[in-house]
């Protein structure tokens, strides 16, 4: 299956007087980049937190948001331990840099941990209704992912049945556009060239190497080949990122080459639509898993 590599999810829930509010956000990414945004009792299973991250998002920058609530409805409660370290350390400045100013209630509301939940001491209850909420939160966002990369695989499907119906108008023009380019400096040479008897020989090894020169059978073999393999890779779905861009890289340059060998404007300006139609492509995939 394709997944988009942005999504979002919100998952939210309770135990013993306290809430867990969960936002798991996702962007794309070469690799897979989890940040976490947590209380300060959850210092210590930040790691663990991450590898429950790991387990279900394969790739793409993850930002997780935990946010603590009490029952009461408050988002935080004063923490008195803080509070006095918080005004021992501000005699102490006060008295080291002879501060005649007194300590006020203005000076302690910079300290945001003093008014913040991360004093809670996490039980193993607390913990596992928290991973659930995580995992909730994940699936959402992962539903979103499927969503958004159904959507994905229906443009590229689109844009690809494009390049072959191009590639197909190409393959038919080439065929006339050699032997008609062959003919014509032919016709030119022998102008040219009174004694034509005497070149002939020499003359038809040219034409002939000119003419392999500019075929271009094998790059439209080669474009097609790439084709069918970037179908088989969009139905396999299995985290085909890397290996979309890759292939893409692999047309644009079959496109290229077309457009340098051929003997014909029209070839040239189908072979731009191509590569116009593949880099429209390797813009989508950047966002896929």
């Amino acid at each position: 299956m394709i997944l988009s590599m942005t999504g979002y999810g919100k998952s939210v829930a309770a135990v013993n007087g306290f809430s867990f509010e969960v936002e798991l956000k996702s962007v794309n990414n070469r690799f897979l980049e989890v940040s976490a945004k947590l209380p300060g009792s959850l210092f210590a299973k930040e790691f663990e937190i991450k590898e429950l991250i790991r387990s279900k998002i394969k790739r793409g920058k993850v930002s997780l948001s935990i946010l603590v609530k009490f029952g009461t409805g408050q988002d935080a409660l004063l923490n008195e331990a803080k509070l006095f370290e918080t005004a021992q350390m501000l005699r102490q400045i006060k008295k080291s840099l002879k501060i005649k100013e007194k300590i006020q209630l203005a000076h302690f509301l910079n300290f945001k941990e003093l008014f913040s939940p991360d004093f809670l001491d996490f039980t193993d209850e607390h913990f596992e209704v928290l991973k659930n909420c995580i995992k909730d939160a994940a699936d959402q966002l992962i539903e979103m992912r499927k969503a958004e990369g159904k959507t994905l695989l229906k443009d590229l499907n689109e844009r690809a049945k494009i390049i072959s119906s191009t590639l197909s108008e190409i393959e038919k023009i080439h065929r006339a556009s050699v032997n008609e380019y062959f003919q014509k400096l032919q016709e030119r040479v022998q102008q040219i060239i009174k004694d034509i008897q005497n070149y002939s020989d020499r003359l038809e090894f040219e034409l002939a190497l000119l003419s392999e020169k500019s075929d271009i059978t094998e790059e439209c073999v080669r474009l097609k080949s790439h084709l069918k393999y970037f179908s088989e890779i969009l139905a396999a779905g299995d985290e085909p990122g890397r290996k979309l861009n890759f292939i893409c890289q692999e047309m644009h340059r079959e496109a290229n080459t077309i457009a340098s060998k051929s003997l014909s404007a029209e070839i040239t300006h189908h072979s731009v639509s191509i590569r116009e139609e593949v880099e429209k492509i390797r813009e989508q995939i950047q966002n896929i898993e």
